[in-house]
């Protein structure tokens, strides 16, 4: 039997008929397995490019029968070879062209030379995504005029009817990213930041800052968002709203802070720093716990926050919440102790903490790499401000074994000249015998 060749012919362009083929019929005729609805008309079909659809409508779900076998994707361009296996004309040619000749599926050699268009399944493709688009196009048209009437609604409504006009645009905005759109486009954003004041309740304000989070701010917005009644107002929400509205809070915040300088009495204000240690206190509820570390990674960046977070006694909080955490927690509460050091009272807050350096020495090439190295920075930091002191209890917690670990590991060189300089130090209180001693090493080590 001959070998297939692949012909070079020039590929024609296929027009589809303007009458799309019905797909409720092609399923009851067995061509299809599984319902799909009747497509939409013929004239509104010609109007759409199949490929533009196929985008739009990405991971829908389709029929697998659509899916080249090559590339698992929609075929725009069906063709079917001689062992009646069908695949996308580009991809199929392009297998050829590396020199591959048997079918892919059945590795037949193939005894045609030619690709069969597939024109009915092109146009059942084509009726599928004309159907799905159509449909989803229509939904998104829906919720932009919804989007609309409530914004208009706002405009006139009081009391507990703007409370439930508020959560409807809340649960929409979540769910549709075309009603994001439309509320920026509205002038939506300016009208929902003027509901929040000095008077307003907390049933409103909670639903107006659900509603902001999920926007895309512009530097007007959060310029006009960062006003102090209104930054007050988020911060009681934040004390007192429920866990969902604390997170909202805390994303919104952080949100506000990127590209601009809040006023020192916002960054320093104890009553968010107390909300925000409430929130990320409960390892139970990790999304809390997450907006809630993040927003003090922020915030602590400011050195007059740093003072009042040790005032408000959060140090030994943070500390107790190091073991169990995950990685992405433990990295920004390693961030923000990391932080502490630079100001004298944050020092002596770290070394006055008991569970500081037993914590933070049970850390050490536990979790990654980037919280060894903050691990280490705040060891280096507490045990050079109290050698005597803090020097002893790290080797008590067992210190020298985790340092000659990482001393040994594929670390970056800085980290171990970091141990290493550490190990010296701790060292510095005991003859060599019973640093060894205390250290439980053994020669071998030494």
């Amino acid at each position: 039997m001959p070998m297939y060749q692949p012909s070079n012919r020039r590929e024609a362009d296929m027009k589809l008929e303007s009458q799309v083929l019905d797909l409720e019929t092609a399923v009851k005729d067995g061509i299809l397995g599984g319902g799909y609805g009747v497509i939409s008309t013929g004239s509104a079909s010609e109007k759409l490019d199949l490929k533009v659809m196929i985008e739009k409508l990405e991971s829908m779900g389709e029929p697998t029968v659509f899916i080249c076998p090559i590339s698992l994707e929609p075929m725009h361009d069906p063709v079917t070879l001689c062992t009646g296996q069908t695949y996308e004309r580009s991809n199929i040619l392009k297998w050829f062209s590396l020199g591959h000749y048997p079918c892919p599926i059945t590795m037949q050699e193939l005894w045609v030379n030619s690709e069969t268009p597939n024109k009915t399944l092109q146009q059942l493709i084509y009726s599928w995504f004309s159907q799905n688009y159509l449909a989803m196009k229509k939904r998104s048209e829906d919720v932009q005029g919804r989007v609309k009437e409530i914004l208009e609604n706002l405009k006139k409504v009081k009391g507990q009817a703007r409370v439930q006009a508020l959560k409807e645009l809340r649960q929409v905005v979540q769910t549709h990213g075309t009603a994001k759109k439309t509320v920026v486009e509205n002038g939506g954003v300016g009208l929902i930041s003027s509901l929040l004041g000095p008077f307003t309740t907390h049933a409103v304000g909670s639903e107006v800052i659900g509603v902001l989070v999920n926007l895309n701010l512009d530097l007007k917005s959060k310029s006009d968002l960062l006003q102090p009644a209104k930054i007050s107002l988020m911060v009681d929400v934040l004390n007192e709203g429920s866990i969902e509205t604390k997170i909202n809070c805390s994303r919104l915040i952080g949100m506000l802070m990127e590209g601009n300088d809040f006023a020192s009495e916002n960054d320093a204000s104890l009553s968010l720093l107390v909300g925000l240690l409430r929130l990320v206190k409960d390892k139970k509820l990790p999304n809390g716990v997450l907006a809630g570390l993040s927003l003090l990674k922020t915030i602590c960046s400011h050195e007059s926050v740093r003072y009042s977070f040790v005032k408000v006694g959060a140090v030994p909080q943070l500390v107790e919440l190091m073991p169990g955490l995950n990685n992405e927690c433990l990295e920004l509460v390693l961030y923000i102790s990391e932080l502490l050091p630079s100001i004298p009272e944050g020092r002596l807050a770290l070394k006055d903490c008991p569970n500081t350096i037993p914590n933070l020495v049970k850390l050490l090439m536990k979790a990654s790499e980037i919280c060894t190295q903050f691990a280490l920075s705040i060891l280096w930091a507490i045990c050079k401000f109290a050698p005597e002191q803090c020097a002893s209890l790290a080797v008590d917690a067992g210190l020298a074994a985790k340092l000659l670990l990482v001393m040994q590991s594929g670390y970056n060189p800085v980290l171990k000249q970091r141990s290493a300089d550490l190990l010296k130090l701790c060292s510095l209180n005991y003859t060599a015998t019973i640093f060894i001693s205390k250290c439980n090493l053994t020669r071998t080590i030494q």
